[in-house]
């Protein structure tokens, strides 16, 4: 049986199809449907079970699952607003949750392969997986931060398989429900068939109009790299989750337009609320991921945006 915490989730969802394309449907989801849309994520998955989140912890922690045959937990649930301040409710889903799974797994040696983030390096220009490098700029990424420094305090004492992923800018199928945190790509479609016009911010850190850069990833190759380390049980640690290449907002934007064969970029002042706490570039440095052995490469945004608004605007 796999578990998959945030499994109606955006990426939890299609690891759930990952799973379900290689013939494994013995996947228990761990959610909370207090947004209860995103139900439809999970219609077409081949799932053998549902679970609240508090009802799987209660079960978890009064030893339900001790004798269970558990092939490994893939750990997506989290809250992902870089706009949530409240750092109590943060700490306790992102942080203490994330603990108890964690020490489980060691406990029980389960496979643990665990969501982090590209929000742990903030505003700095070296994205490597090293504390020298990471500085929060938001209490979302300090509690994926946090939880990466609690996991290195231990990892020599480990003998189990451990494996975070920093995710970057995450775009693709099955994100509406996620609505002002969903990917530029999907607010980009959604303006040109609402207005014409695509919505992008003014220059802000140096940049032009829409030139602020980001890692931008597709989601079918998250999924694939979780996969991979799955099948390599033997590698543990860090790593960065991106394509390695960095493009402009105004990429995503031309490749929206490109698929609708017209549209306008508008450039919008620069949100107040966001200035001070917002990454104007990312660029994950894949050498970690490539020294432990993946070799396969990441669609471009001309390619991934491509694919998604096929997928999105299908009729």
């Amino acid at each position: 049986m796999f578990i998959i915490t945030g499994g109606a989730g955006f990426i939890g969802s299609n690891l759930v199809r990952g799973l379900n394309s290689r013939g494994v449907c013995d996947i228990l989801v761990v959610d909370n449907l207090h947004n209860g849309v995103k139900f439809r994520n999970l219609v077409d998955c081949g799932i053998s079970d549902y679970l609240d989140k508090a009802t799987f912890l209660e079960k978890l922690t009064s030893g339900e699952f001790n004798d269970l045959a558990i092939d490994a937990i893939f750990h997506q649930g989290a809250c992902s607003a870089t706009t949530e301040w409240d750092g109590r409710y943060m700490m306790e889903n992102n942080y203490e949750y994330s603990k108890i799974l964690l020490n489980f797994c060691i406990d029980h040696d389960i496979p643990f392969i665990y969501a982090s983030s590209a929000a742990v390096y903030g505003a700095g220009t070296v994205f490597k997986e090293d504390p020298a490098h990471e500085s929060p700029l938001n209490v979302y990424g300090y509690s994926k931060y946090r939880f990466d420094q609690y996991l290195r305090e231990r990892f020599l004492k480990i003998k189990s398989q451990v494996v975070g992923l920093r995710y970057f800018n995450v775009y693709g199928p099955h994100e509406a429900h996620k609505e002002s945190m969903a990917s530029v790509a999907f607010h980009l479609n959604n303006q040109i068939l609402q207005s014409g016009k695509l919505r992008l911010f003014q220059g802000c850190d140096g940049y032009g109009d829409g030139e602020q850069r980001r890692d931008f990833i597709f989601v079918g190759d998250v999924v694939d790299v979780n996969l991979w380390f799955f099948d390599h049980p033997q590698l543990s640690g860090i790593f960065n989750l991106g394509t390695g290449r960095s493009q402009p907002f105004n990429d995503v934007a031309n490749a929206v337009i490109n698929h609708h064969g017209q549209g306008q970029i508008e450039y919008i002042p620069f949100p107040d609320h966001l200035k001070g706490c917002y990454q104007s570039f990312t660029e994950a440095n894949l050498d970690t991921l490539r020294t432990a052995g993946y070799t396969q490469s990441f669609k471009s945004v001309e390619e991934g945006v491509g694919e998604y608004m096929k997928w999105l605007n299908r009729e």
